[in-house]
């Protein structure tokens, strides 16, 4: 029963460190080009009105994403359950990026809102720094700097590739 209990927190913690790091990775370049439908009329005055929200109401703003694409992901569970595992796949990666996208702008604009609940304003910090903890456990792990020094050589063999057949940018 041990094992079973370690085996189970093991993958809970893989789970949520990949999440992290995904988050981590995603969110200021998929915030960044959230941020370019601002340049919209219609979107703009949306931010401002955003911008404008109580702090719960700004609380409550940030779970429409998680809310809004919860049956895309069981869709996708169900497809995957029936055979189309890839289509499954494709459409949770879709909804994460998504997912991610609209929680990072949304952030970006609720973020002074919330910061006025005690409670927020008390527990942020703390979440950010057991955060930057998981992820700087996940870099140091062996595995990852193995994938990260892999990632590299490819990068190198496909410039090194590139410039061979004179395909290179100019």
């Amino acid at each position: 029963m041990h094992y079973v209990k370690r085996f189970l927190k093991a993958v809970f913690h893989t789970a949520i460190a990949l999440v992290l790091i995904f988050g981590e990775w995603g969110w200021e370049p998929l915030a960044r080009a959230m941020d370019r439908l601002a340049r919209l009329p219609v979107w703009s005055q949306l931010e401002a009105l955003i911008r404008r929200l109580p702090p719960y109401a700004a609380l409550l703003l940030l779970c429409v994403p998680m809310l809004t694409l919860l049956p895309v992901k069981l869709l996708a569970v169900y497809w995957m359950a029936r055979g189309h595992t890839v289509l499954g796949l494709l459409v949770v990666l879709a909804a994460k990026v998504v997912g991610t996208a609209v929680a990072a702008r949304l952030f970006q604009l609720t973020e002074p809102s919330l910061m006025q609940l005690a409670w927020f304003r008390r527990w942020y910090p703390r979440w950010l720094v057991w955060k930057d903890g998981v992820i700087a456990q996940v870099k140091n792990a062996r595995p990852w700097r193995l994938a990260q020094a892999t990632a590299r050589r490819a990068r190198r063999t496909v410039r090194k590739f590139i410039s061979f057949l004179g395909l290179q940018r100019k």
